[in-house]
């Protein structure tokens, strides 16, 4: 492939937080990409004005003849102070700070957008500002979050997130589980898949010749020998086991409260976590506001924030783009390397 940048797509997310304030924040800077938002251009204007913000929305289709292969469109890195946007109206209109339902099916329809480009090659890689599944559910659309809800449309058979800071790789064996479900949830097949999954994806999109993976015991102390657990010992070790003998770098099971400590955390270019609260409290209070979620496991590229919706900040001037700017420097960087580089074969 020869286009000249990286195509990027950014989600603005739920239309009353701070997704287009996000969004605005990103017509400030040089990328060195072919940035598109996914928005109601209406709310971004609306916002804009409300924040004091100079920015010109221009028509996304402007960027390129979409009729046109992938590598002989004409690509073009953003201007200052103008955002190119590819205009879904919202179905109701938008108050910064107060969810409404039925705009729900807005939000999922600016996801539906940039998974389907992405899959049809337009866009090189897919970032997410935050969406609100509380008001999603409530619009009648069983909703757990935007790993989930990528999957499905991908026919993905297993996502893994993984949030990543200058120096720490956390993923999740599960996520969005209440933590009397989590032991069980944590398998054989599972741990399998996941150690492949993060293998594969560390290789392939990060660059590590030979991923170096950090494994944390479910229980305190690892299982304490099996004294305070023995999920470790029925289900862990083996997975590591088998890991190993698949070529896989995988050490453990190591308790999690001595695993993250700095000189420990050196030793290793990611680290496993068993469920949501084991590992991104570390990871979140190393680099909060700057961290960005990827999902692995995905046949596209998608990067989003570390953070949720602020409603009390939409429209405020507070919000801290710092997150999503990361997220799509991550974008950027990641999908450089893949145009760099011959393609892999799939496992």
């Amino acid at each position: 492939m020869n286009h000249a940048v990286p195509r990027i797509v950014v989600t603005a997310g739920e239309p009353a937080g701070i997704g287009p304030d996000l969004c605005l924040a990103l017509a400030r800077l040089d990328l060195a990409c072919e940035l598109t938002i996914l928005a109601d251009s209406e709310v971004l204007a609306a916002r804009a004005q409300l924040l004091g913000q100079s920015v010109t929305l221009r028509d996304a289709n402007e960027l390129r003849n979409t009729n046109k292969p992938h590598d002989s469109a004409v690509s073009r890195a953003p201007q200052r102070n103008t955002l190119y946007v590819a205009h879904r109206p919202a179905a109701r209109p938008v108050e910064p700070g107060r969810l409404d339902a039925a705009n729900s099916r807005h939000v999922l329809a600016l996801l539906d957008a940039a998974v389907d480009g992405a899959m049809s090659g337009r866009y090189d890689a897919i970032v997410t500002a935050p969406v609100q599944k509380s008001i999603i559910n409530e619009a009648g659309v069983p909703f757990t979050g935007h790993t989930e809800y990528l999957a499905e449309r991908t026919a993905a058979p297993l996502p893994v997130m993984m949030l990543v800071t200058d120096r720490l790789r956390v993923a999740l064996a599960t996520t969005h589980l209440p933590l009397r479900a989590v032991a069980d949830a944590i398998t054989p097949t599972l741990l399998d898949q996941v150690l492949a999954i993060m293998d594969r994806d560390l290789r392939e999109r990060f660059g590590f010749a030979k991923p170096r993976i950090a494994v944390c015991g479910l229980n305190p102390h690892a299982g304490e020998s099996g004294h305070l657990g023995d999920e470790e010992i029925r289900v862990i070790i083996p997975a590591l086991r088998r890991a190993r003998s698949a070529g896989i770098d995988a050490s453990g099971p190591v308790p999690a409260d001595t695993l993250f400590v700095p000189r420990n955390l050196a030793q290793y270019d990611a680290v496993l976590a068993m469920f949501h609260d084991q590992g991104l409290p570390v990871l979140k209070h190393a680099g909060f506001g700057h961290a960005v979620n990827v999902t692995l496991g995905l046949p596209l590229l998608r990067t989003s924030v570390d953070h949720g919706t602020a409603l009390e900040l939409a429209g405020t001037g507070r919000a801290d783009a710092g997150s999503l700017i990361a997220a799509v420097e991550l974008a950027i960087q990641l999908v450089q390397r893949r145009l760099q580089q011959p393609a892999l074969p799939q496992i």
